[in-house]
């Protein structure tokens, strides 16, 4: 690996990954490729903006002759993809741009990778392509069982890498991260959301009863996690990078509340979301035989994470502001006006 293009590096996982790769290997080159969609943000990059081994480059993973062209003008020999539309809320809303990411946008740059020769591609998924899962831990060969558009989209997306490998003879890997958290997360995730929220004493609209229970990993894990499996992974196969740190939503967001000081009364159980999925939980034994670990337990991640949002005002509050307060009003208005 020499030049290696991270698609999607600008949005919460890629640009944690592409800061690690850039300070982690100063021989290779990591180019970074994002639309900037309302999730991409350039700020995330401004740790790494300076540095030799980096460069950015917009555009749309869908659009074929930007991807052909950063491909040949960078040499590229790596594809890591972590472009992708990725929140659930707004899969329901409007799946088309899901699948023009997550599933069209992973075939160009399949397409346009094989063409260019590339040495090996690395898609990163998620646990939510195994569904809802009532007990137990799901395993890497386990059948997928979607039940959002997001999820759809991921799934989707990773079957056309298997096509692209069992057809065509690419050399590809496959990561599936659980519900992953930390600094520059968009503030429309849970943990990001309701940290800034209640910093401002807002409600908190939680569905449900918040009892669903989702799989944690910090940020930093995730992408060492990816580092791990791009290099040592074996053509063809897929890994789960697990938290292993089994919360449910109501336990996560009193957490947050104590750790900010705040009061649970911010707590508004709202109407739960269509397809809400009850339970995610995966085995990570296949990514430690590689030699990944975690290095975060759960308390420890998220009192750094809650800490860095009280901290970094700067980053979140342009942010919310224009199409973010449309889509809260969208999602969050009518639901928190049934429970007041």
């Amino acid at each position: 690996m020499k030049n290696i293009l991270v698609t999607g590096g600008a949005g919460f996982i890629g640009s944690a990954f592409v800061r690690h790769m850039v300070a982690s290997y100063p021989d290779y080159n990591i180019i970074c490729f994002d639309k900037l969609t309302y999730a991409g943000n350039i700020d995330n990059l401004l740790p790494v903006s300076d540095e030799e081994n980096y460069r950015f480059e917009r555009g749309d993973v869908a659009d074929r002759s930007a991807v052909s062209r950063v491909l040949r003008e960078y040499r590229i020999d790596t594809v890591v993809n972590f472009a992708a539309e990725s929140h659930v809320d707004r899969s329901i809303l409007a799946p088309d741009a899901f699948i023009h990411t997550d599933v069209v946008g992973v075939y160009i740059l399949l397409d346009e990778g094989r063409k260019h020769g590339i040495e090996r591609f690395c898609q990163v998924s998620t646990d939510e392509v195994y569904g809802d899962i009532e007990d137990g831990l799901s395993l890497e060969d386990d059948r997928f069982l979607p039940n959002s558009p997001y999820a759809a989209s991921k799934a989707g997306g990773e079957l056309m890498v298997r096509a692209y490998h069992a057809t065509y003879g690419m050399d590809t890997v496959i990561t599936r991260g659980s519900n992953t958290y930390g600094p520059y997360q968009y503030p429309e995730k849970l943990v990001p959301f309701f940290t800034t929220e209640a910093i401002d004493d807002r409600p908190l609209p939680l569905y449900g009863d918040g009892e669903q229970i989702r799989d944690w990993l910090y940020v930093d894990d995730h992408a060492r996690g990816v580092d791990r499996i791009l290099h040592y992974g074996a053509t063809g196969e897929a890994y789960n990078l697990a938290g292993e740190n089994q919360r449910n939503n109501i336990e996560v967001t009193t957490r947050i509340l104590k750790l900010l000081g705040k009061p649970d009364s911010l707590i508004r159980h709202v109407p739960d979301r269509e397809g809400h999925d009850r339970r995610y939980a995966m085995s990570a034994e296949k990514a430690r035989a590689l030699g990944w670990r975690r290095q975060f337990d759960f308390e420890t991640g998220l009192e750094a994470t809650v800490r860095w949002y009280q901290e970094n005002e700067w980053w979140w509050r342009k942010i919310k502001t224009g199409e973010y307060l449309d889509y809260y009003k969208q999602q969050y208005a009518e639901r928190l006006a049934s429970v007041e």
